[in-house]
């Protein structure tokens, strides 16, 4: 949680252009930072400070300007000091790019020192409260009470406290070197989750919030898969991973359940598709020298045999010259475990056979799923494996129903919908709490009618 600042910025508004043309000027004189000046808010904050410090000063344009940096914190939906501290975390310059791949050791100083120099002009923006920046704006343009004063709760982050409540944050640099080492900049620190579209990394904004404790079922499956991605975060062999099995098992939702619990950690999610693995080889060399550790998630996987994707997928699954890159692993799902589709007419004839060891190829075909270090199989759900899930689903929405009556619905619901698994087991239980809910809602409006 982003704490006050420690101190505040002794200014008298009466007297303020000076120290505000000195902001300015300090603001000019970033040598790392300089990216902060081009976001939304600090480039609305940098306009509000040129027509306050002006004199005399445009009245109307002060207040459009301070407008305008109202708007942006309110839509951004964080205080000043959030917004400010959030852009200097994601930011990416030769000092945080350095420092996500060097020992603090190891960093030049004269990197350091420039460093240092730029978080101390960006405390001093962090040091600025809404009332006093209010009270800026009524003094500059003589309003007889102040414009309404910029506030947010607080939120929750990841942010290094002892770099943030440091009276010097250039003396505290270390801590915050530690921090993008750990947790990386620009979009990676940004995002948990992105894709790889139109020939690049697009994050996630609203990646699935599915929690490990919400799958129920395949308890086998989820911690051989668990214990797999701790050996990942600590830094150990982790093995490339194959899920297959009968749909709606949860196969995809167990790996997107991995971003939920070990985001804190430093795990990243990498969802490609399938027509896309061919860019696979060059996603990887962009991640290899990155802090984060990287899950490449591939969803429902099949290969026709002379598909280019096959080809990339298989260099990555068995390597190279190139060394294996140790922050990254391929979780892949599928509904078959032979991979690569084969047909009849691909099986060798003796009589037209043109390859002379051609069961050797279908034997390749066949085995691209033992690539994969690690396959993990979900049988599609009995009955009493069905009710298990329906029965803690339930548990976990706090349905008040008999269980005799549950599982007679869910049986139902079953057979008059997709059979089952987990997914059938889902979608009855939501549909089976909407219509409790909408019970309720219901029955309250006619109790309150009839009072």
């Amino acid at each position: 949680m982003f704490e006050k600042p420690s101190t505040e910025v002794a200014i008298n508004p009466l007297n303020a252009s000076p120290w505000l043309n000195q902001l300015l000027e300090q603001m000019d004189s970033l040598l790392l930072y300089q990216h902060l000046r081009h976001s939304d808010g600090i480039q609305a904050w940098l306009k509000l400070l040129q027509t306050a410090a002006t004199t005399p000063c445009d009245r109307r344009a002060c207040l459009v300007a301070y407008g305008d940096w109202f708007r942006i914190l309110a839509g951004q939906q964080q205080s000043w000091q959030d917004y400010l501290v959030t852009q200097i975390l994601r930011d990416e310059n030769p000092f945080t790019q350095q420092a996500q791949a060097s020992s603090w050791q190891d960093l030049p100083p004269s990197l350091i020192a420039a460093a240092c120099h730029d978080l101390r002009v960006l405390q001093q923006l962090f040091r600025c409260t809404g009332e006093q920046i209010s009270a800026w704006v009524q003094t500059v343009t003589g309003l007889p009470e102040p414009p309404i004063a910029w506030s947010y709760p607080e939120q929750n982050r990841a942010v290094p406290q002892a770099w943030l409540s440091a009276l010097d944050w250039g003396k505290a640099i270390e801590e915050l070197a530690q921090h993008y080492r750990q947790q990386g900049s620009g979009l990676f620190a940004q995002y948990r989750a992105v894709r790889w579209h139109g020939g690049q990394l697009q994050g996630i904004t609203h990646p699935d919030p599915v929690q490990l404790q919400d799958l129920i079922g395949y308890e086998t499956a989820k911690v051989s898969l668990v214990k797999n991605t701790e050996f990942l975060l600590a830094g150990y062999p982790a093995l490339h991973v194959l899920l297959y099995g009968s749909r709606g098992s949860g196969k995809s939702s167990l790996v997107k359940a991995l971003l939920t619990e070990y985001a804190d950690r430093g795990l990243r999610l990498i969802e490609v598709a399938q027509a896309d693995l061919y860019h696979l080889p060059q996603i990887v060399e962009q991640l290899r020298k990155l802090p984060q550790k990287f899950i490449v998630f591939v969803d429902d996987l099949s290969f026709e045999a002379d598909d280019e994707a096959f080809k990339a997928l298989k260099v990555v699954l068995e390597g190279t010259v190139t060394a294996r890159p140790p922050n990254l692993v391929v979780y892949a799902t599928s509904n078959r475990r032979h991979l690569v589709r084969e047909y009849f007419e691909d099986r060798p004839r003796p009589s037209a056979a043109e390859e002379i060891h051609s069961w050797d190829t279908v034997q390749e075909k066949l085995s691209f799923s033992d690539r994969f270090g690690l396959t993990l199989t979900f049988a599609p759900a009995d009955q009493d494996t069905y009710l298990e899930i329906v029965r803690g689903l339930a548990a976990q929405a706090g349905l008040p129903l008999a269980q005799p009556d549950l599982d007679s619905r869910a049986l139902q619901w079953a057979t008059r919908h997709n059979g089952r698994s987990g997914r059938t087991a889902r979608q009855f239980i939501q549909f089976l709490q909407a219509e409790m809910n909408l019970a309720g809602l219901s029955l309250g409006s006619v109790k309150m009618g009839e009072g």
